[in-house]
């Protein structure tokens, strides 16, 4: 019988729970602490539920399949917020603001937003994150894994994100175009940098002189002239950072 009575609470944010077990999972948030690790890539994880979903991308099973669409799920959670996309439902509304949202999941994540927050934390460098997914995705960093792989070439990528993008070389896709003129790109962050040619606008400015920049890139490599720097050798002769 459930009484709602929370007994157990956490001593590092107060978060109180029914049972003992519970609380002591939960503990692993702050500590860092990951007991469950897959055999096939050595990725740990905080609870047993978690590291049966990850084993799922070696697997490639997807048991949850959704029946509007010929789309499959790892988790039945991703299947259930799937299916709202098709009614349009968002049940979980925001106390803090009038965003709603499809899972109980969205809305945890969101109104980190306010809270600020951060209950992920990188047990390498100590970062903190709020979403579970930057924090696996942090970790790359420092264990250098890059789980996808370009079909065309094989080069690796620690994001999916960055893989798409990579994709565009290799089919020519150029999926953003400038309002003001006939260019397309393969970036939203190339498109954002050429309309700056169009607006006039210059935000990366020189801290050593008063030269502006349409772009970071643009920035980095004119400080350069300041600190001397020469990053690039040649490897083919002996005159290196020429």
């Amino acid at each position: 019988m459930h009484t709602g009575v929370k007994p157990y609470s956490c001593s590092d944010c107060g978060k109180s729970f029914s049972r003992l077990g519970h609380l002591k999972t939960h503990k692993r948030i702050h500590t860092g602490e990951k007991p469950y690790f897959c055999s096939d890539c050595l990725k740990c994880f905080t609870t047993s539920t978690e590291l049966k979903v990850h084993q799922r991308i070696h697997t490639g099973e997807k048991p949850y399949s959704c029946s509007d669409c010929v789309k499959c799920f790892t988790t039945y959670s991703g299947l259930e917020g799937h299916r709202r996309t098709h009614t349009g439902e968002k049940p979980y509304t925001c106390s803090n603001c009038v965003k709603c949202f499809t899972s109980s999941t969205k809305l945890k994540i969101h109104q980190r937003t306010h809270t600020g927050e951060k209950p992920y934390l990188c047990s390498d460098c100590g970062a903190r994150f709020s979403r579970l997914g930057h924090l696996n995705t942090h970790e790359r960093i420092h264990t250098r894994e890059k789980p996808y792989s370009c079909s065309d070439c094989g080069k690796g990528f620690s994001r999916l994100g960055n893989l798409k993008t990579h994709e565009r070389i290799h089919t020519g896709e150029k999926p953003y175009s400038c309002s003001d003129c006939v260019k397309c790109f393969t970036t939203s962050t190339e498109l954002k940098g050429h309309q700056r040619t169009h607006t006039g606008e210059k935000p990366y400015s020189c801290s050593d002189c008063v030269k502006c920049f349409t772009t970071y890139s643009g920035l980095i490599g004119h400080q350069r002239t300041h600190t001397g720097e020469k990053p690039f050798s040649c490897s083919d002769c002996v005159c290196i950072r020429s």
